[in-house]
């Protein structure tokens, strides 16, 4: 025998128990000024005690809008997507909107199925960081003909007249080889994301600005240019290794590119940092389960995803006064000491 389906309670249910109007018992559950702060508490708290919940979608019908916001990222088990899907979480509820979240996967067609869901649900707008492999802009650039605020976060296309929060990567990647020179050394590495993303490009440039700055010679074999995983740092040290010699700094674009460096390292029997010095942009937050000792750009994950909130709610309000800007954060080095602890450099 199956149990007999509860009837969800409506608005007339609460307006006949307590004997007024549907339209008072709709603007005292909105604290609508109207109805006296009596009517109020004795409308929420029959709300409470019988279990009522608002119809989001009649309501969404007549207000045009969900209080919702889809978020596109590439990955979810990541060091530095993780912390920012729970800044945008806690940024949205905070400002009274609710968070879709969808995981590409590194995938483009995965971004691009994701997008045309949360389009589909008439979400307010979009917070997007676009895969490693995104290089077709065109499902962008129909949302954006749609009038859809977008914000693109850290991982940006190359589109003209868009908003997006990215941080100083080309900026702290100076900061992290200058630092490496200023300690003595001058064969220095680079395992680094792919060209066509801002990071990858923006990291490199910053690398070489510094060799250039200082007048270091750029060794070939000390470059490996490819993916921002741990696979890409492993893959990239084995050819250093492979190449004959080995540098004595690496700057790793990422975090999973410096411990793909560690395990290869491991394999080979170089100890960092004590035979190699590893400076990786990110870190885990979580410095008691890092197996070596690295030096970090550290990324400021809760202001770049509150700033893409906040741009993006002033975006969905006023959309023609924000339609292009772009805001960038600065970074921070952090520096292992020979005391087995941590310094802030720049």
């Amino acid at each position: 025998m199956t149990e007999k389906r509860i009837k969800p309670i409506k608005l007339e249910d609460l307006s006949k128990k307590l004997g007024v109007s549907t339209v008072t018992v709709s603007k005292a559950l909105r604290n609508h000024p109207d109805i006296s702060p009596e009517t109020t508490l004795k409308v929420k708290a029959l709300a409470e005690k019988l279990g009522y919940l608002p119809n989001f979608m009649a309501k969404n019908l007549s207000s045009r809008k969900s209080n919702t916001i889809g978020l596109v990222v590439p990955k979810i088990a990541h060091f530095f997507f993780g912390a920012v899907i729970e800044s945008v979480y806690d940024a949205t509820f905070e400002n009274n909107y609710e968070t879709v979240l969808t995981v590409s996967q590194e995938s483009p067609e995965r971004e691009r199925k994701h997008i045309l869901s949360l389009l589909s649900m008439r979400v307010d707008g979009l917070i997007i960081s676009i895969t490693q492999e995104t290089k077709d802009m065109s499902i962008f650039e129909r949302a954006l003909k749609l009038n859809v605020p977008i914000v693109f976060m850290d991982r940006v296309p190359e589109i003209k007249d868009v908003v997006t929060v990215t941080v100083d990567d080309k900026g702290g990647a100076f900061n992290a080889v200058e630092h490496f020179i200023k300690d003595g050394l001058k064969k220095i590495g680079h395992i680094g994301g792919y060209s066509h993303i801002n990071i990858g490009r923006a990291r490199y440039e910053g690398f070489i600005a510094a060799m250039n700055k200082y007048e270091l010679p750029i060794n070939e074999n000390w470059i490996s240019i490819g993916g921002f995983g741990e696979q890409d740092g492993y893959t990239g040290f084995k050819k250093f290794y492979e190449s004959g010699s080995l540098p004595e700094a690496i700057f790793a674009a990422t975090y999973p590119v410096a411990l793909g460096i560690y395990e290869a390292a491991l394999e080979y029997g170089i100890r960092i940092p004590k035979d190699l010095k590893v400076t990786c942009f990110g870190n885990n937050t979580y410095k008691k389960s890092i197996p070596s000792a690295f030096n970090f750009v550290i990324q400021p994950t809760e202001e770049l995803a509150r700033e893409s909130v906040n741009l993006l709610i002033k975006l969905i309000n006023n959309p023609i006064e924000y339609k292009s800007m772009n805001i960038e954060l600065k970074t921070e080095l952090m520096t292992y000491t020979s005391s087995s602890s941590y310094q802030l450099v720049v």
